[in-house]
């Protein structure tokens, strides 16, 4: 099974369109079009990731074929990836990095250089430009 196979697959298992499954990753439909087409763009890890989380579906066997297509009960409810684990015990942190977390992917540069912003007037320091691009 090809990759753009495995995509299709994973999306009409989840039972989302092509523009649902775009909105959930925060790219356009033709992105989710391109993914899906024989001849099409491959996405990158981070939308594989994302896919995945959207569709419930394991990322090795998205990315590779290998592997099942979907966890076990008990594994879906015993594994957590170790970067979605949560180290922050500050109730407010929490509530920004949920906030960051489920904001679509294209919102989620300017929300960070909103928060930098504020931090910087409100501390009065600034960072230098180069310092605020990922």
């Amino acid at each position: 099974m090809t990759p753009a196979q495995r995509i299709r697959l994973a999306r009409r298992h989840a039972g989302l369109s092509q523009a649902a499954l775009a909105q959930a990753v925060g790219v356009q439909r033709s992105a989710v079009s391109h993914w899906e087409a024989t001849l099409g763009k491959s996405p990158s890890a981070g939308h594989l990731r994302e896919l995945a989380l959207v569709t419930q579906v394991q990322f090795e066997w998205l990315a590779t074929g290998r592997g099942r297509m979907t966890l076990s009960e008990d594994v879906a409810m015993d594994s957590v990836a170790a970067v979605d684990a949560l180290l922050v015990d500050d109730p407010l942190e929490l509530r920004l990095l949920a906030a960051f977390r489920e904001s679509p992917t294209l919102a989620r540069a300017p929300l960070v250089e909103v928060v930098e912003q504020l931090a910087a007037q409100r501390t009065g320091r600034v960072k230098p430009p180069e310092a605020r691009k990922p």
